[in-house]
């Protein structure tokens, strides 16, 4: 591919060189450093003028200041000639906080928008929005990618009788993502209800569905410190349920969830490398990790040469 190309921020190199080395690309150079007071500087080491752009940067890590080189590295380019500029978002930062739930509550995810497009991008690719509608949020085009294909491959090889299995919404929000499962591989599903005393604390939680003598499997965006999938799976635990997996797109596993997975009566809980995985690989043998690189280098692939990015949302790449 002619006048592109493809530079990595520092959140996430290993997933950045593998969508380059799907791409046949080498990474862009540029050099990332803190002044002493913790400013971030950014040096784009070559040339972009005329060039069809992509930043792989993930919200993960040190998310703010991870942000905020991907903004710096944005208007870099940008303000040296390229022609567009599409930021690659695996993770959303702030993409909880997209709604005013409460009185004075921000809407965390719109100011992010904001500020990525009055940074110079010219389009978005981002992987399973915690919420549809902040694409929405923007007033350039959004990709909202799905690891939906993906899930249902490792489901089909490695869940022996899936066919007899139940998929499972820990949340309410997540019925859509969950219904679109079950559809794929005509078997049924049940919900969890949960009601949280605040943010990262769950009051008690309400199982609607039989999953006696079923292998259950449970669905979702994103984990952070677990105690959502780990009460889950201790319900369908105590109402019959034989084995319990847990797949999920964003593995943040924060603060006390890698003690909180190893203690769970999970059989394995799946993730995407949006996010680094390998620390956590390393901390608990029930993690099992699912590439999703290929996605990201089709879709800029297709991007950059103006075909339809539809095709991802129900194949796996080749």
């Amino acid at each position: 591919m002619s006048n592109i190309k493809v530079f990595s921020g520092s959140s996430h190199q290993d997933l950045s060189q593998k969508v380059a080395e799907h791409l046949g690309l080498e990474l862009g150079k540029v050099v990332t450093k803190k002044f002493s007071n913790k400013e971030t500087c950014v040096e784009i080491g070559e040339s972009v003028r005329g060039e069809d752009v992509y930043i792989i940067q993930s919200g993960c890590g040190e998310i703010n200041d991870n942000l905020m080189e991907l903004l710096i590295m944005i208007s870099a380019c940008k303000i040296a000639s390229a022609s567009r500029v599409t930021a690659v978002i695996p993770c959303f930062p702030y993409a909880r906080q997209d709604k005013k739930d409460k009185s004075r509550a921000p809407i965390s995810a719109k100011l992010v928008a904001n500020m990525l497009s009055v940074s110079g991008a010219d389009h978005i690719i981002t992987m399973d929005l915690h919420a549809s509608q902040i694409q929405g949020f923007f007033d350039i085009p959004v990709d909202n990618l799905y690891a939906e294909p993906a899930v249902l491959q490792w489901i089909k090889e490695h869940v022996p009788d899936w066919k007899a299995s139940i998929i499972v919404s820990p949340d309410a929000g997540g019925t859509e993502r969950v219904t679109s499962i079950t559809d794929c591989l005509n078997v049924e599903f049940a919900l969890i209800h949960k009601v949280r005393k605040k943010a990262n604390e769950i009051d008690r939680m309400v199982l609607v569905g039989d999953v006696k003598d079923r292998v259950a499997i449970l669905i979702d965006d994103m984990a952070d410190t677990c105690g959502t999938i780990c009460h889950a799976a201790d319900k369908l635990i105590s109402a019959g349920a034989i084995k319990v997996y847990a797949i999920l797109t964003h593995g943040i596993f924060s603060g006390p969830a890698i003690s909180r997975i190893n203690n769970a009566c999970f059989e394995a809980i799946v993730v995407t490398n949006t996010i680094p995985q390998e620390k956590n690989v390393k901390q608990s043998n029930k993690i099992q990790v699912i590439d999703i690189s290929m996605f990201l280098a089709e879709a800029i692939r297709r991007t950059h040469n103006g075909e339809s990015v539809s095709y991802l949302f129900n194949h796996v790449p080749l």
